[in-house]
C-alpha cells in the first residue's frame, strides 16, 4: 500500500552480516513477501537510496560515469529475491575486492 501510495522505500540494516534474519537479504524478501516485485525491492536498495541521498547522480544506477560500485551475483534475483546471497563477485569503486576482505 506505501509503495502504490507514492511512499519511497529504502532498505538498510545496521547489522552485522552474519545476523540471523536481519541481513538486507532478508528485508528484501520481507519486501518481495509484501507485494513489491523483485525488481522494485532491489531498487529500493540501489536507486531509491542515491536519490534519497541526492547522489544519483554518482551511485544508484549503472551508467556511464558513475562509480562502479557492482555486486555480480550467481544467480538471478528477479527469479528469486534470496539470490541477492549468492555473490560471485564484489566491485567497489572499480576494484574487486576480495573474498577474504569482505564482513
Amino acid at each position: 500500500m506505501m509503495q502504490k501510495a507514492g511512499v519511497g522505500l529504502l532498505t538498510g540494516t545496521d547489522l552485522p552480516a552474519d545476523a540471523k534474519n536481519g541481513t538486507v537479504h532478508d528485508e528484501l524478501a520481507a519486501l518481495v513477501n509484501a507485494g513489491l516485485s523483485p525488481v522494485e525491492a532491489l531498487r529500493a536498495a540501489s536507486r531509491n537510496p542515491a536519490e534519497f541521498l541526492g547522489k544519483l547522480d554518482k551511485v544508484g544506477t549503472i551508467e556511464p560515469g558513475k562509480w562502479a560500485d557492482v555486486v555480480l551475483l550467481d544467480a538471478n534475483p528477479l527469479d528469486d529475491i534470496r539470490n541477492t546471497a549468492r555473490i560471485s563477485t564484489v566491485i567497489l569503486q572499480g576494484q574487486v575486492v576480495s573474498q577474504q576482505a569482505r564482513p
